[in-house]
């Protein structure tokens, strides 16, 4: 079985967007592959060098994905800092790192655009460090955004690259598994095409169902079909594809011929959809409510897949110490 590596950054907490595309996608993937999923909190410190409360927040990340139906039996979920073995391949990869090619990653370099002020070595390294997270499980599918292709790159480089200095055959060159295709992309409320953080037109899974009914009520749209059977423009297209999302066939298509008639009442299409959203993401809010609750549980289960995650992370680095040249511990 292949074995499939990916990074969940502890910031913020879990919106429609995310569950329909990156955690359904995980939820399948852990039936089909050997998962090993990560709570990236030493990526944090990238961007957020004083978090507030770092172990809550990746308490919080743990609970929902929990609650999702991530399931600790059939993959290993573990929080990043909790397997100390990535820093020291971190540190191997990073010897053979050269300046110039970090410098040039799109993801620096935006970074740094972004916060002048914290232009830190972390940042720059943050490629090593992914490669590190990947390699030390010698994982071969890493599921990515085109925003992370260019790292994926640079993981396969640096697996290439530990194989041509030390001459051995060790490291594979992990495979981007691409997010496309496996999850719904859901629309932004607020006429743009994507839910987002950065967008600040999220509905989260925490939401309850007066903020949601707000939030939806709050949705951009026009003045309404002037013929029949028009084209949607692009803010109404978003309402019908969340709706197309969360409710029933038959309700869909009670709107759609209702706006294909110019006879929709906007207001009445936002109040259904609101109800239909709340009733989806009811379940999912009541077992966030009781998995965040038991703080000894999500110990335990961090914990525990901390130590399966260490089994594996040791037996890589102490290869990787033989083949350098280190005494083995």
């Amino acid at each position: 079985m292949q074995t499939v590596v990916s990074g969940i950054r502890p910031t913020g907490n879990l919106h429609l967007g995310n569950y329909f595309g990156a955690v359904r996608a995980f939820l399948e993937m852990q039936h089909q592959y050997d998962c090993r999923f990560f709570i990236a909190d030493w990526h944090s410190l990238t961007t957020h060098p004083k978090p507030e409360d770092i172990q809550r927040n990746a308490e919080t990340i743990l609970a929902e994905y929990l609650a999702c139906g991530l399931d600790p039996e059939k993959s290993i979920i573990y929080v990043q800092s909790d397997v100390p073995e990535v820093l020291e391949l971190y540190l191997y990869l990073n010897m053979n790192a050269y300046l110039g090619e970090l410098e040039r990653t799109t993801s620096f370099k935006d970074k740094a655009r972004q916060q002048p002020d914290n232009v830190n070595a972390g940042l720059l390294t943050y490629p090593t460090l992914m490669a590190a997270d990947i390699l030390i499980h010698k994982g071969e599918k890493v599921p990515v955004g085109k925003d992370q292709e260019q790292n994926m790159e640079m993981a396969r480089k640096f697996a290439r690259r530990f194989n041509t200095i030390y001459g051995v055959d060790y490291f594979a060159e992990p495979e981007s598994f691409s997010m496309a295709g496996k999850g719904i992309k859901v629309p932004g409320l607020d006429g743009s095409g994507k839910m987002g953080k950065s967008e600040g037109n999220c509905i989260y899974l925490m939401d309850d169902e007066k903020t949601i009914s707000k939030k939806v009520m709050k949705a951009v749209t026009d003045s309404g079909p002037t013929e029949p059977n028009q084209e949607k423009p692009e803010v109404i297209q978003n309402l019908f594809t969340f709706m197309e999302i969360v409710s029933a066939p038959e309700t869909y298509q009670h709107f759609d011929e209702l706006y294909n008639s110019c006879q929709i009442r906007y207001g009445d299409m936002k109040k259904q959809l609101a109800a239909d959203i709340n009733a989806y993401a009811a379940p999912i809010r009541e077992r966030i409510a009781e998995y965040s609750s038991d703080r000894e549980l999500l110990r335990r289960v961090a914990r525990e897949g901390a130590e399966r995650a260490r089994i594996h992370a040791q037996r890589t680095l102490a290869e990787v110490r033989e083949i350098i040249g280190f005494r083995p511990r």
